[in-house]
């Protein structure tokens, strides 16, 4: 599928948002795809789609025709690459075919029969036409157009798009299989799939899959937008780990370690990451997640026995983390370490006069 080019941009805006995308709102739409380019990761291979059945040459062509229905779709590529460096941190794919009832069919890569999943849309990326009046203005009308706050599935992301006259510029296919979640962002720019964040600047076997249960939970909380777009990715980046320092966080989104350690901090401050400040290092909290995903809303939870008492899993499993160091040193204690103190420190115990004890 061939890219858009800012003029189609321009056109497609001046369409759907005939009285807002003035000459005030179209320099501002070349800059939001100027700053777009520049941060983008890189191209795997080109998209080729279809709705409907229908293929399509251009997917604004598509969105701006109200009479295409955008019940079903395929996602396919057109020049896939081979299973390797191109796919880290992603699922390879052959095509992807999104159902009307909200669930995908992920053909596999290689020969082999399709996988059923649920797959969502998040739109992050995307331009809200302006006019300079509604901007001096402060039209409240005009600022809630385009707000996001749920993840879509394919008719609503069309139903958006038209009704609000918005520009996407990528799209995020988050695909619920049934032991994680998988995303793959789409760039509607150039019309091609891009590469995970991660891939080539954190290593692969830094990776911790969560349940999708709760990577569900997570994107919701994401697509309210109640995060800034920097801090949204720092915390899907952190989820997906056990724990990253502001420096590793800068390398993965390509900025410096004060805007990584800016992001984590404000993560902190809403409690979804805690600190560890002997190593520095900030791992995620689920707390704020976790009952909004498990626990019925209409449903009072049972009182503890002891208030002091701790009953989530994911906080047991956070405090055994934290308690895998060595309570003299401080120093991290091997995987499957089975003393209480580190080797260095438990040979000091044995060989000092004082610390050796009966046999």
């Amino acid at each position: 599928m061939p890219g858009a080019s800012l003029d189609e941009l321009q056109a497609f805006a001046r369409r759907r948002s005939p009285g807002s995308h003035d000459a005030y709102s179209e320099a501002a739409l070349e800059r939001t795809v100027q700053e777009y380019l520049g941060h983008r990761p890189a191209p795997i291979a080109e998209l080729s789609l279809e709705f409907d059945g229908r293929p399509v040459w251009s997917v604004f062509d598509a969105l701006g025709d109200d009479a295409a229905p955008f019940v079903r779709g395929r996602i396919s590529l057109a020049t896939p690459p081979p299973d390797g460096t191109a796919w880290e941190w992603l699922v390879p794919f052959r095509s992807i075919d999104l159902n009307a009832d909200g669930s995908v069919d992920l053909a596999p890569l290689e020969p082999g029969p399709a996988r059923r999943a649920i797959g969502r849309f998040a739109l992050r990326e995307l331009y809200v036409p302006r006019s300079r009046l509604e901007e001096e203005a402060g039209d409240p009308v005009a600022a809630a157009r385009g707000r996001i706050d749920r993840l879509l599935t394919l008719p609503e992301v069309a139903e958006l798009v038209r009704t609000a006259g918005v520009v996407p510029l990528s799209a995020t296919l988050l695909v619920y299989r049934s032991d994680d979640r998988v995303r793959f962002d789409l760039d509607l720019v150039s019309g091609s799939l891009l590469r995970d964040r991660r891939a080539g600047r954190l290593a692969l076997s830094r990776r911790v899959r969560r349940p999708p249960r709760l990577a569900y939970a997570l994107d919701g909380l994401v697509a309210r937008g109640e995060l800034s777009a920097y801090n949204a990715r720092a915390l899907e980046v952190l989820s997906e780990t056990h724990g990253l320092s502001p420096l590793e966080l800068g390398q993965v989104l390509g900025s410096v370690r004060e805007f990584a350690a800016s992001a984590l901090d404000a993560l902190a401050a809403r409690g979804l990451a805690s600190l560890d400040r002997r190593t520095g290092v900030y791992r995620p909290r689920f707390d704020p997640i976790l009952p909004r995903a498990t626990a019925p809303r209409d449903e009072a939870l049972p009182p503890l026995p002891n208030p002091q008492l701790r009953t989530s899993v994911l906080e047991l499993i956070a405090a055994a983390d934290a308690r895998a160091t060595c309570p003299l040193c401080g120093d991290s204690l091997p995987p499957n370490w089975r003393g209480i103190v580190c080797a260095r420190c438990d040979a000091e115990v044995r060989d000092h006069p004082e610390g050796a004890g009966p046999a």
